[in-house]
């Protein structure tokens, strides 16, 4: 495979499909002058309108970007079309001009000194009153979250499917004020399962889930360490990511990255991207936030490889993590997939150590769609084996795959498969 990025993965960070658009129209040799390439960065100059030449300059390493154009978009359409020539071949190599070298050089002195400064910053330590005040306000909530469960169980959940959303919300914000943040949005979720045949056994499967963290926090030390860590991450405290570069498990390797998706909720744009290491085949999730019209991180891009130390949240079961050193510039590559029992087998097990999981990724190999008798969407492997895909739009995995068998990667939730991107051997990489 080249060791240029794909036409998918270079518009996969265009940051909205007008910029997408707008890069594919200055993607065009005659526009550029002064391009040229060498393993780190991607440089050239675009006429504009009027006499204007915009320089332009992509850190592949990251990637970054630079332009000198006046948009506000990030990255810019004349970045995003930059490296779309790149992709194609039509930008050669060549001795970096000096605005691109100078750009990149205090990049890197940039990073250098922060990791100085990182170094040499002594640790935080928190406040022991104040972390007291907030226990005791979290064991408060807890114990009202505790009643409120039992209560809805003892009452029966009849009245529940057409009770209004503000039954769950108002349970939300007390647990909010209690400083129980992430276990209010635990609750708060439960107003938004769909009430279809089945919903009542779906929402004491929550309840109970509720009831045996409630129950888990209760007993904390009782627990061992990495349950303990998952427990209380659960319901709100969380580590900063100094803590977890100092006491999260370290593990070099070659990580393939599988898929991304965004979501938004509470006026936050959130954007997972899954991971999966070559050597050691374990998955890492690497979250980043943005408030509305700001860019996500965009440093690792879908169907690519890197060579990294992955630093990870402590926990029963290990999987959010932060990146850490990076030894090299991200490589196109094909992720190792599993079977569809193999995939259920590592689920089983990660769900043994964190029964709260609610997702988890999905890579499979040489599976094909198929319908049910009921015409649900799936995807088999070869022991005939499958699992549901989530409703959602199949014609680009339908295209890529024109059944034939490929390598798929998803993210497996209750509701079912969401697909997120598939290699086909002649078609590629396209991102779903």
């Amino acid at each position: 495979m080249s060791d240029r990025w794909g036409r998918e993965q270079v518009l996969g960070l265009a940051p909205d499909a007008a910029s997408a658009k707008a890069a594919a129209g200055v993607a065009r040799p005659s526009k550029w002058s002064g391009t040229g390439a060498d393993g780190e960065a991607v440089w050239g100059e675009c006429k504009g309108s009027g006499k204007s030449v915009y320089r332009a300059c992509v850190d592949l390493t990251e990637p970054a970007f630079r332009c000198t154009c006046p948009s506000r978009k990030f990255p810019c359409k004349h970045g995003l079309g930059l490296l779309l020539l790149w992709s194609d071949g039509t930008v050669g190599g060549g001795a970096r001009p000096e605005w691109a070298a100078e750009w990149v050089g205090r990049r890197r002195a940039q990073a250098e000194k922060a990791r100085e400064r990182k170094a040499a910053a002594a640790p935080k330590t928190r406040d022991p009153k104040t972390a007291e005040r907030r226990r005791r306000r979290v064991d408060e909530g807890i114990a009202e979250l505790d009643q409120w469960l039992c209560d809805q169980v003892a009452q029966g959940l009849a009245q529940a499917e057409h009770a209004p959303y503000r039954v769950w919300d108002d349970v939300a914000r007390r647990l909010v004020d209690a400083q129980a943040g992430a276990l209010a949005g635990q609750v708060k979720g439960l107003a938004g399962i769909p009430r279809r045949p089945g919903w009542p056994d779906r929402l004491l499967e929550e309840y109970a889930l509720l009831r045996l963290l409630v129950r888990a926090y209760q007993r904390g030390e009782e627990l061992p360490e990495g349950l303990r860590e998952t427990v209380r991450a659960r319901v709100g405290f969380t580590l900063s990511q100094d803590e977890v570069t100092e006491r999260g498990e370290r593990v070099r390797d070659r990580w393939c990255v599988t898929g991304a998706h965004d979501s938004e909720q509470e006026r936050l744009t959130t954007r997972r991207v899954w991971l999966r290491g070559r050597r050691t085949g374990r998955p890492a999730l690497v979250l980043s936030f943005a408030a509305p019209g700001r860019p996500l991180d965009a440093s690792l891009m879908v169907g690519t490889e890197i060579d990294a130390e992955m630093v990870f949240y402590p926990g029963a079961q290990p999987l959010r993590a932060l990146v850490g050193e990076r030894h090299g510039p991200a490589e196109p590559a094909v992720p190792d997939g599993t079977t569809v029992r193999g995939f259920l087998d590592e689920h089983a097990a990660a769900l043994a150590r964190d029964p709260w999981l609610d997702r988890w990724p999905v890579t499979l190999a040489a599976v094909r769609l198929a319908r049910s008798e009921d015409g649900a969407l799936h995807v088999m492997d070869e022991a005939g084996d499958a699992l549901a895909l989530r409703p959602t739009d199949p014609w680009r995995l339908l295209a890529v795959s024109g059944g034939h068998p490929v390598t798929f990667a998803g993210e497996w939730t209750p509701r079912g498969l969401r697909p997120l991107a598939a290699w086909h051997e002649d078609e590629g990489m396209v991102v779903l």
